[in-house]
């Protein structure tokens, strides 16, 4: 069954059990907003696919996004919000409603089986290894330890995975939009290991690099090793 839900564009990817911060100052979304606190009302999040991020009503987003429940709202001055929200539900949007003064989508809430079983287990296990591999590598390029708790339950696990990877957002908007948890781990576990063996290179590559400043007696560039190596993300696109 349907049901309809504010939506709020963005740049960016919520999964479930994911933390969003927003700074709300664009005059439709405070109004959005104050509607949603008055009346106790989630929102809808979802990347765009076409169109600016504020201020265009003729934004087109992607299909599948994730309700978001508003966990703190702190005011500031001329009306605006500095906003804390975790990602709940998946939907799919159905049918947009209406765009004034904001996007406003009948949509379906969807399920996410194949959540458990043997095939399951080995996956999120495989994924597991294959991510904390990742994270170490990580933590050489960028000189800080990458901690981050993984939920026991594989659904749940599989967001977490999902929301830390380094990647484009429409890589992970694809891992939003997997049919199922088993799909989503089979996903990361083929983005892991095509990335895996490219990070080692790289990393091979900056420490000869290093090495061969060194020896010529050459400072070290003021940049940070993943943005000069990688960019702003790992892109798999």
């Amino acid at each position: 069954m349907s049901s309809r839900l504010r939506l709020f564009p963005l740049n960016a990817v919520l999964f479930p059990g994911s933390v969003l911060n927003l700074h709300v100052f664009e005059p439709r979304y405070k109004q959005m907003i104050r509607e949603c606190t008055e009346s106790g009302e989630s929102f809808g999040v979802v990347l765009i696919r076409e169109g600016r991020e504020a201020g265009d009503p003729s934004v087109e987003p992607h299909q599948v996004g994730t309700i978001a429940e508003i966990v703190e709202v702190t005011p500031l001055p001329f009306g605006r919000f500095y906003l804390s929200t975790i990602g709940r539900r998946r939907f799919r949007i159905q049918s947009i409603a209406s765009r004034d003064p904001y996007l406003t989508v009948e949509v379906d809430l969807l399920p996410d089986p194949n959540a458990d079983g043997p095939q399951v287990d080995e996956l999120k296990e495989n994924v597991r290894a294959a991510f904390l591999e990742y994270l170490d590598l990580l933590a050489k390029f960028t000189g800080e330890p990458q901690a981050i708790d993984l939920p026991d339950a594989a659904t749940a696990f599989s967001y977490a995975v999902a929301d830390s990877l380094h990647v484009a957002d429409s890589v992970k908007q694809r891992l939003l939009e997997a049919h199922g948890t088993k799909q989503r781990l089979r996903l990361e576990l083929g983005f892991l290991r095509r990335l895996l063996p490219q990070m080692v290179t790289l990393l091979e590559r900056r420490d000869a690099e290093r090495k061969a400043r060194a020896e010529r007696g050459e400072d070290d560039p003021h940049r940070t090793e993943q943005e000069r190596y990688f960019g702003k993300y790992f892109s798999l696109n």
